[in-house]
Formats: C-alpha cells, structure tokens, sequence
C-alpha cells in the first residue's frame, strides 16, 4: 500500500507539474502573439480578440486558432497574421512545435497548408479562387508600416499642438524632447521596423522615407497624418462590431 501511495503521490505531482508548465507556456504563448498585428488596424491580434483559442500540450505543442471579423476578410492581410503568429509561438519559451490555423475563412485551408509548408503567399494560393496572390507580401507590409507610421505622427503630435505648442517648435522637435507616452514608443518601433532613425536626438516628425518634415511642409504631413489615423479608427471600429456580431464577444 504504501509503494502505491507513493507512486500516486509521484504520479500527482508529475502531472502537477506538468500542468503547471503548461500554463506557463501558454501565457506566454499569449504574449508572444501580442507581438502579431493586422497591417491595416496597427493593432495586436490579442487586443482585436483575434485570437479564438491557445491551448498547450504537456509536450509544448501549441495549438493556436486565429478567427477574423468576415469570412471574406483581406486574404493576403490573413496570411501575413497566421504567419507572423506561427513564427512568434515558434519561438516562444517552452514551445516545442507551433501549430497555428485560420478558422471560419474562405481560404484557410490554402493559408494553413501555406503557413505549414512555410510556402510564400504566391505559392500558397496557387490553384485557389484567391485572384490577387500576384506577389509576395514584403511591399504590402511595408505599405502599412509606413501608414502606421503617419498614422502615430498623428497621435503623438496632435495632442502638442492642443497644447498650444507651435509648428515651427514641432518642426524643429526631437523624439526625446516629446512627452513619453505608449503612443511615442509605438510611434518609435514603426520606425526602427522602417529603418528609419528613432533616437532621442532624431528629428519627431519624418515622412515615410525618413526625411525631416520642415515647417513649410508640416500643415500638409499633418492633415496626411490625421486622415490615416481617422481611417485606422474606422476601420477598427468596423472590424470590432463585426467580429462581435459574427462570435458574440
């Protein structure tokens, strides 16, 4: 008897343990994920409740199921989500195989046989009913990168001028002299992602291509920036009622 309750108390404590590791694993397969963003939205998919399920097994396998607003949603901005999210669970403490799908989409099974294989977009959608997989996605990421980056010009600057600072003093402003804040640091990772230059001693303003804005063109790169950043909440707002139209949440 007591041999058997030792290896039960054995037993219990493995699986104790095992449990635990799982959990861990699993919380930090949900942060790693907050790493993953819709192009278009410049939001996280945790944060857009992108994210339908995350379990993991008592060997690391993480199972990972993404779910969008409409069974039609962007293909390309679909593939770019699915596998940024499997490269970062991949890489994630404790994951020893990522297992990411798509689910409730009209080319999910070309996306999640795809992002397994490590194909390309191209290659993943040859065949299928998706008529705009003509190129690689390098380009449409870097579009929205850089949207994403007149987009936080937007916020960080707007609320200075509130303030009553001047366009000749944002002009001549660095990044280190505007006030942190989350929207600063977003603003800061845009541009490290772009190549663009983010030190202190930086210029804040910048258009897409790294050039500082002057004061002459400022008025202009500003109302730009503020219709990008109209346009990001909109369709944000948008894709959140639909999403909780279509799941309930």
């Amino acid at each position: 008897m007591t041999v058997l309750s030792d290896t039960r108390v054995l037993g219990s404590n493995s699986n104790d343990a095992a449990a635990a590791s799982s959990l861990g694993t699993t919380a930090r397969v949900w942060e790693a994920l907050r790493a993953v963003r819709d192009p278009e939205l410049d939001t996280d998919v945790v944060s857009l409740d992108f994210v339908a399920s995350v379990e993991v097994s008592e060997h690391g396998v993480a199972h990972v199921s993404l779910r969008l607003p409409t069974y039609f949603c962007a293909p390309n901005f679909a593939f770019l989500m699915v596998a940024d999210a499997h490269d970062v669970v991949s890489a994630a403490d404790g994951v020893s195989r990522a297992d990411v799908v798509l689910i409730d989409h009209f080319a999910s099974d070309a996306i999640n046989a795809g992002v397994a294989a490590r194909a390309g977009f191209v290659s993943s959608m040859a065949g299928t009913e998706v008529g705009e997989a003509v190129a690689e996605l390098d380009e449409l990421r870097r579009t929205f990168t850089e949207r994403a980056l007149m987009a936080g010009t937007d916020l960080v600057v707007r609320p200075l001028m509130r303030e009553g600072v001047t366009p000749e003093q944002v002009a001549a402003m660095t990044l280190g002299e505007a006030p942190a804040s989350d929207d600063l640091r977003r603003l800061r990772a845009r541009r490290r992602e772009l190549g663009i230059p983010s030190e202190d001693t930086d210029p804040l303003v910048v258009d897409p291509t790294g050039r500082t804005v002057g004061v002459d063109a400022l008025p202009l790169h500003l109302r730009k920036a503020r219709s990008y950043q109209v346009g990001v909440d909109a369709n944000t707002s948008i894709c959140r009622g639909q999403l909780a139209a279509r799941y309930g949440v």
